[in-house]
């Protein structure tokens, strides 16, 4: 059986008090209702740190350098209708406040909680990387 692959880029933003921030998938929308690292999908000639840089100005209205988007890990999970590859990259800085500007609820957490909210099988698996780095 042959999957279409779809690349999406996430990224773990980390706060001053070393906590990871969560967005919840909203109604309507596949897995509404988990909690995910924000992102999204790569365009078509977009490269995934470009991707995430318009994705968390677009979800969370910031603003982010690609200097301060560190690669640490990534995904890779076959979903019924695809295959996602996600890779994960950290990010300590960013300019402008956190905002939920598609409706979506944010939770600041520490990386030893995050196994307490329900999260996409593509990135749970990502969560030991996390606690190991913070």
């Amino acid at each position: 059986m042959t999957r279409d692959v779809l690349l999406v880029a996430a990224a773990a933003l980390v706060d001053v008090d070393g906590r990871v921030l969560i967005a919840q998938r909203p109604e309507g929308k596949h897995l509404a209702g988990l909690w995910e690292f924000p992102g999204g999908k790569v365009a078509e000639g977009e490269t995934p740190e470009q991707a995430l840089i318009r994705e968390l100005n677009e979800e969370l209205g910031i603003d982010v350098t690609e200097a301060c988007l560190a690669p640490l890990t990534f995904a890779s999970h076959a979903y019924d209708d695809f295959h996602l590859l996600m890779p994960l990259f950290v990010c300590r800085r960013w300019e402008g406040v956190v905002t939920p500007c598609e409706g979506q609820a944010l939770k600041w957490v520490p990386p030893l909680k995050l196994r307490d909210y329900p999260m996409p099988p593509a990135d749970a698996p990502l969560i030991p990387m996390l606690r190991d780095l913070l």
